[in-house]
């Protein structure tokens, strides 16, 4: 039988080793940085996000907020703390944000979660001394899918410099049939409002799309045919594929400050 294409784990000999490291260096990084822990920003019990500072003054700070994947269904911001060591090295306080997951909720909470998550930085990290108007994105997988929707035409002027998308998931409809369905059956609605190849972005964000080489094919597709439209849409964008990396290991990277995916995001951060 052919493997799911989306099915990461079937694609990722070392799925559970990657899982364990994200957590050991998280609980690391946790410890280590200074941070402000588990701050709501909505009233849900998962409306919640993690700021984490570099070293220094804190005034006027640039601010970068991650949006951790899972297929809406899996992981929480403890799990990716680590990348907040690469955002603090590049002088920016870390945003690392939770969310509710699927099926507990549809797609649509989750979204308006996150651009809840984003205007709390808005109106609120001055008194933690970041700069709003010095506001970055990124996200992974599931993570890369939401961060789009805080630049659509729903979130114009949507106060986003820049975004860097890691094997991001663009067009949902063959997530349908895929091993999700008795898992989240995205349904055909969720398809037709939240699917970001069929929206309109803010031109005025500059976008980085990665995937690794390793990964499927559909996230290839998928990351080339976003690019596309971005570009269309009179976005600046630049879409690379990572060498060696797959989609566990490459979201590993962004933590790595030395690492290619890890440069990318200390060089979008270092843009604004």
């Amino acid at each position: 039988m052919e493997k799911d294409q989306f099915r990461t784990r079937d694609h990722v000999p070392e799925f559970d080793d990657l899982v364990d490291e994200y957590q050991v260096r998280s609980d690391t990084t946790r410890s280590n940085l200074r941070m402000v822990a588990s701050i709501p920003y909505g009233p849900h019990a998962l409306e919640r996000l993690d700021l984490f500072f570099p070293k220094g003054n804190l005034v006027g700070r640039p601010v970068h907020m991650f949006v951790h994947g899972g297929y809406w269904r899996m992981f929480s911001k403890n799990d990716f703390s680590f990348i907040a060591e690469t955002i603090v090295g590049a002088g920016a306080i870390a945003v690392i944000i939770d969310y509710a997951l699927m099926p507990d909720v549809r797609m649509a909470a989750i979204v308006n979660q996150v651009r809840s998550a984003k205007r709390w930085v808005r109106n609120h990290i001055a008194e933690y001394g970041g700069d709003p108007n010095r506001l970055t994105i990124s996200g992974h997988s599931a993570g890369a899918h939401l961060c789009t929707f805080l630049f659509n035409e729903d979130e114009r002027p949507s106060g986003v410099r820049a975004a860097l998308l890691l094997g991001g998931l663009y067009d949902l409809e063959p997530l349908q049939p895929s091993f999700l369905k008795p898992l989240i059956d995205i349904t055909d609605e969720e398809v037709l409002s939240f699917t970001p190849l069929d929206h309109q972005h803010d031109p005025s964000v500059t976008t980085i799309l990665l995937v690794g080489d390793a990964e499927t094919a559909p996230f290839h597709f998928q990351a080339e045919a976003f690019a596309s439209r971005l570009a269309e849409q009179g976005l600046f964008v630049s879409n690379h594929v990572l060498a060696g990396r797959n989609h566990m290991s490459s979201v590993r990277d962004l933590g790595l400050a030395k690492s290619v995916a890890g440069s990318l995001l200390s060089n979008l951060i270092g843009t604004v």
